[in-house]
């Protein structure tokens, strides 16, 4: 059987998110189909991450297994000329059979995009914020959620998961040209946790807050006590890493 990883990358201002749903349109769905329609045979199509409705990607990565040897470039023109123009496949390439875009990944990481002045050009990728952000504040206060934590708090849908578990590596924050970038990298995101936490940045940064407050917010594992979000819009899937293929 052959396996093919697809690097993605896609605008999800009209979708309901990567995961195929009932009644509404999705990224893997639109793939899915593509693919079927020219291999003419069923396939199954996992995605590194479930990113939510809105929700963009600029490294999303999946893969499918099928009987069919593939030539690489003449399937990836065609899988593009049959896809929207807001999804592009990147890349495609030949995996072990055993490879699993999702549970290979050893960690996911994302991208948030601030501006306090959107221009035509990005207004749909930035969340458009009207106080000063000092990037040095959200670092340190960024500080006590780094490492592995119960992240409870920062997930809608906290009691429909068996763990809250999540590892987070890295949280950055920096600005580029008048823009402010999120750099967030963990092994996993429950359900919202990347724009909880941001809007929980932001609204104890902007009301003078300490990282005692984080740590309250952390241990209290409620969503109610942090209940701050920022919109999808400026939420992007920057990259899944993986082990060097020989070790999959």
């Amino acid at each position: 059987m052959n396996n093919y990883k697809l690097s993605i990358q896609y605008d999800g201002s009209k979708f309901s998110g990567w995961q195929i749903q009932k009644n509404a349109i999705s990224v893997q769905e639109k793939i899915k189909s593509a693919i079927e329609a020219i291999l003419k045979e069923e396939i199954v199509l996992t995605g590194a991450g479930r990113t939510d409705t809105g929700v963009h990607a600029l490294g999303q990565v999946a893969n499918f297994k099928c009987e069919q040897e593939i030539d690489f470039y003449r399937f990836k023109y065609s899988l593009n000329s049959m896809l929207p123009f807001s999804i592009r496949i990147k890349k495609m390439e030949s995996v072990p059979e055993a490879f699993n875009a999702r549970y290979d990944a050893i960690s996911r990481s994302y991208l948030y995009f601030i501006a306090y002045s959107p221009t035509p050009f990005n207004y749909q990728f930035v969340y458009n914020y009207h106080f000063q952000v000092d990037t040095a504040v959200l670092n340190q206060l960024s500080e006590p959620l780094i490492g592995v934590h119960d992240f409870s708090s920062f997930t809608k849908y906290a009691k429909e998961r068996e763990t809250f578990i999540c590892d987070i590596k890295t949280i950055r924050w920096t600005k580029i040209k008048g823009i402010v970038v999120l750099f967030i990298e963990a092994d996993r995101f429950l359900h919202g946790m990347v724009r909880a936490i941001t809007g929980t940045l932001l609204m104890t940064a902007k009301s003078g807050g300490n990282k005692d407050q984080i740590i309250y917010i952390l241990d209290a594992k409620n969503r109610e006590i942090a209940n701050a979000s920022v919109p999808a819009k400026g939420l992007f899937l920057y990259k899944v890493k993986y082990p060097k293929i020989n070790d999959i």
